[in-house]
């Protein structure tokens, strides 16, 4: 195969050990392997103060793109568990999801949508939430937050109002 005609590899869905997703992220990106970890900013309140943290969008996941003969080297990391599979086959998440995903994080597009509109079941143009050339389904809505099932991956993405 010539190497100007080799398509992009997809980006696939990596488990990580609990709360370790955004650390994980950084020390792949160091290693020399492409890894995105989408985080949303939430208003964590104390008893005594708010603050804003960010905290990712696909708990214990992260999304790296990595060609397939090197996919072991993510087990480098003591962080890394296993690959997501689904329906047998590694999940894969096409680079237009991946810059949707990074697009609705940045412009925070969600929070102007109104949620009161979407009803549980109801098939989903992610046009309208930042993202293009996805569907996806509601899962669970409310006044401050929103699941949204992602078929391609089979998981359900929480948004939540800041």
């Amino acid at each position: 195969m010539n190497s100007l005609s080799k398509t992009p590899s997809p980006w696939l869905v990596l488990y990580t050990k609990p709360r370790a997703e955004k650390k994980l992220a950084e020390q792949l990106l160091q290693d020399g392997i492409e890894a995105y970890c989408p985080v949303q900013v939430e208003i964590k309140q104390w008893s005594d103060r708010k603050k804003k943290i960010e905290s990712p969008l696909l708990p214990s996941m992260i999304l790296v793109n990595i060609d397939e003969d090197k996919r072991d080297r993510v087990f480098d990391r003591k962080h890394a568990v296993r690959y997501l599979y689904w329906l047998g086959e590694p999940a894969k998440v096409t680079s237009e999801e991946v810059e949707s995903l990074r697009s609705m994080a940045e412009d925070s597009q969600f929070e102007s949508q109104g949620l009161e509109k979407l009803k549980p079941g109801e098939k989903l143009d992610m046009t309208a939430l930042g993202f293009e050339h996805i569907q996806g389904t509601v899962k669970f809505v409310n006044t401050q937050e929103c699941w949204i099932v992602l078929e391609n991956i089979g998981y359900v993405v929480r948004f939540k109002k800041t």
